[in-house]
């Protein structure tokens, strides 16, 4: 029997297989773009990716509802519910709506308006088979290569179908118990 440390003191470490290094802290899988603001963050991506994103972004900023608000949060741009309009969230930060990120592997348009109403999901499903394009969704990240890979006009309607209030109305019911009763909501 070889004398080990125990499992749980052992670093984390990346397979060299990976072609990273083994540095303590880094993890590939975590890389987040660091700018503190949007414009910033479109800047700072390769050129590819650059005019997918800024594409992308000038159709939810043309068609975001009033009330919603752009940051760069979690190393991505965030489309958000202000704090001081709705400061009762379950961790304290910003609701977001729209987020907008480069990945490693791809680029993701996280659409909380579709993911939480099931009616607007499948109207989005269906609006997007019509428009001839294939969908990689999860639960609300669109994943995508290029601009061609998204119909743009039907992102920009899934957007502005969703005002601040129902937003927000969609928010209180998911965090409702099943008696109906509020749960209760932590603060960072």
């Amino acid at each position: 029997m070889r004398n080990r440390r125990p499992r749980a003191s052992r670093p984390r470490e990346i397979p060299r297989a990976c072609g990273f290094p083994r540095r303590r802290g880094y993890n590939p899988l975590h890389m987040k773009i660091k700018a503190a603001t949007p414009d910033a963050y479109v800047k700072s991506l390769a050129q590819e990716r650059r005019l997918a994103i800024a594409a992308v972004r000038k159709v939810i900023l043309d068609n975001l509802p009033e009330g919603y608000q752009e940051i760069v949060d979690f190393g991505m741009l965030m489309y958000v519910v202000p704090l001081r309009r709705f400061p009762d969230t379950y961790n304290g930060r910003p609701l977001a709506i729209v987020a907008l990120a480069s990945q490693k592997q791809y680029l993701s348009l996280y659409l909380m308006c579709v993911y939480g109403d099931p009616k607007t999901r499948a109207w989005f499903e269906a609006e997007f088979r019509k428009a001839g394009k294939k969908l990689d969704i999860g639960k609300s990240c669109v994943r995508f290569r290029k601009i061609e890979d998204l119909p743009l006009d039907v992102i920009g309607q899934a957007v502005a179908r969703v005002p601040v209030a129902k937003f927000l109305g969609l928010y209180r019911k998911s965090r409702t118990g099943k008696s109906g009763a509020a749960t209760r909501v932590r603060k960072a």
